[in-house]
């Protein structure tokens, strides 16, 4: 049951208050919107550049969920899904962003989140947190898998219906060897959400990634690659998969910029 009467909205917003960090803000009834960095307006530009099929009676994976809000979306358009992360579940977000931060006022260069003493503890998953608030809240029968996905048994993991692998891409070390763990488990279709790099006037048929050694984009050491549209499309076949539609056009001047294509078996 969503939450219902004022006693109860209340009570909720003090559970969502207590919660460190948001990334996503999810509208959670009652007036309740969590206070994400990703603003609601945003986030619903984003699940409809997705341009999603049909998701009544499919089955559908989230990989990449950290605070729902593409895995309760797709629920509420009929899919059953599941919601897939261990990253962002496992690292304490707050603290995480006061560090990166005290990086940037210092001009340092941020070391790997995982090696920094406090951010990652997947004994405690503290980045759940908004997760299983938002899951409560709405009353969501999402299921959930906490592991790795370039380490999970596929097997055991299964195939779905339509799979969306959002945000994930760049922040992989070996991002072809992912994108064919990607086809092995998607029927249909695969959205693929990812940093991208421009080349419409330099390059634009060579199939291009951009390496990160460090913190250069965004000051984030876990982003590693920025691929152009011919290397995302050549790596989704090359992988398994058949068909890949761009949902968002290439900016017609080099830079950087947010690519999402879907990736058709």
């Amino acid at each position: 049951m969503r939450w219902g009467s004022r006693k109860r909205a209340t009570s909720a917003q003090a559970t969502v208050d207590g919660v460190p960090f948001w990334w996503h803000s999810i509208d959670l009834g009652d007036g309740i919107v969590t206070p994400g960095r990703k603003g609601a307006e945003q986030l619903a530009e984003e699940l409809a550049t997705m341009r999603l099929p049909d998701l009544r009676g499919k089955t559908v994976l989230d990989i990449g969920a950290w605070d729902g809000y593409f895995s309760f979306a797709a629920e509420r358009l009929g899919g059953a899904v599941t919601a897939f992360d261990y990253f962002e579940w496992s690292t304490d977000t707050d603290a995480k962003m006061r560090y990166w931060k005290a990086c940037m006022d210092s001009g340092e260069e941020p070391e790997p989140y995982r090696e920094v003493p406090g951010l990652w503890a997947p004994d405690r998953l503290p980045g759940k947190l908004g997760f299983d608030t938002a899951k409560t809240a709405l009353g969501s029968t999402v299921n959930e898998v906490v592991a790795d996905f370039t380490t999970v048994d596929l097997d055991q993991l299964g195939q779905f219906d339509v799979v969306f692998f959002l945000g994930v891409l760049y922040h992989l070390r070996e991002p072809f060897d992912a994108l064919k763990r990607l086809a092995a488990i998607t029927r249909e279709v695969a959205i693929i959400e990812t940093a991208a790099l421009a080349t419409p006037e330099f390059a634009p048929d060579r199939c291009l990634f951009e390496f990160f050694p460090g913190a250069e984009l965004n000051g984030d050491p876990t982003n590693w690659w920025a691929p152009n549209l011919a290397a995302l499309i050549g790596a989704c076949r090359a992988a398994g998969f058949t068909r890949i539609v761009p949902t968002v056009p290439e900016p017609e001047t080099p830079g950087h910029y947010r690519m999402t294509v879907q990736a058709w078996k």
